[in-house]
């Protein structure tokens, strides 16, 4: 059985490549890449490297060939660059006889009203059109999304949000590469959709937590989303930057990630990492 992880030389890639490497033998392991140099040590650990790029379909027809089990990593983008790329990973996979396709998708995708979820109801709906097996991993929202924030707190900042009383179901990149990695290795995920979250909390209780970890009482702002976007302007946040930020805060204050699910426990044997030691971790790697 050969295995392939799209994106891999990506944060979320490089750790869900890892995992698997703890369970798999490197000879059942391939990836795809945009830049194949950048791969070059998963090369020298016998992993086969192949050229893909979702921009570049023909590139696809020979990294996916002879590829049974196909995670396919959301790319970067805006939404209608997202949907082609994606829907290119799709179609090459249906050209490639793959058997099984794991795709990392959002919370809720299929109804969410977030500004994400187009990319990946649209990528759902074109694998669903293949008739391939499938895994949805609708990961909830990344830990690691609030190291800005977290450094801004180191800094003396307060944590400024708008995001209101909406709830995040936050956990570590780490716990999704974990969930990746299971359904990719291991049979009996056909047809699945895994909604993965952490304990669904507000900003407030995220931040009690992180003044707990810090030490100190962590101040928090609610603010506006006018205000959120002049906040971010002044703290040297790239204008193009800032309205995808806004648009995160106004998604979580509307609850599109008030998903709350035991998915991780299903296929982990355990709950998320906790809050509290993912904080930590964060706090360690940025001080």
């Amino acid at each position: 059985m050969k295995m392939l992880v799209t994106g891999a030389t990506g944060k979320l890639g490089t750790k869900v490549v890892e995992t698997l490497m703890k369970t798999v033998s490197a000879n059942q392991l391939a990836v795809s890449v945009r830049n194949p140099e950048k791969a070059e040590g998963l090369q020298a650990r016998g992993v086969e490297v192949r050229q893909g790029d979702f921009d570049r379909p023909e590139t696809l027809d020979s990294a996916f060939v002879g590829i049974d089990r196909l995670l396919i990593i959301s790319a970067d983008g805006d939404n209608e660059t997202r949907i082609r790329k994606h829907t290119n990973a799709v179609a090459a996979a249906e050209r490639a006889s793959v058997q099984f396709i794991a795709y990392t998708s959002i919370a809720n995708a299929k109804e969410s009203k977030n500004f994400l979820a187009p990319t990946h109801k649209a990528t759902e709906d074109a694998i669903l059109k293949t008739g391939i097996p499938y895994s949805f991993l609708r990961n909830n929202w990344y830990l690691e999304n609030e190291s800005s924030s977290i450094q801004g707190v180191l800094a003396g900042a307060p944590w400024v949000t708008s995001a209101g009383t909406g709830k995040v179901g936050w956990a570590l990149q780490q716990d999704y590469a974990e969930a990746a990695a299971v359904v990719l290795s291991s049979s009996g995920h056909e047809n699945t959709i895994y909604e993965l979250s952490g304990k669904l909390l507000t900003q407030e209780e995220l931040v009690s937590t992180l003044s707990t970890v810090l030490g100190k009482e962590v101040p928090v702002q609610q603010v506006d989303d006018t205000t959120y976007a002049d906040v971010m302007n002044s703290a040297g946040v790239p204008d193009f930057l800032i309205p995808f930020l806004v648009d995160i805060q106004k998604g979580i204050r509307e609850g599109t990630l008030e998903i709350e699910s035991n998915d991780f426990e299903k296929l982990l044997g355990r709950p998320a990492t906790p809050i509290s030691v993912g904080l930590t971790q964060i706090v360690n790697s940025i001080s």
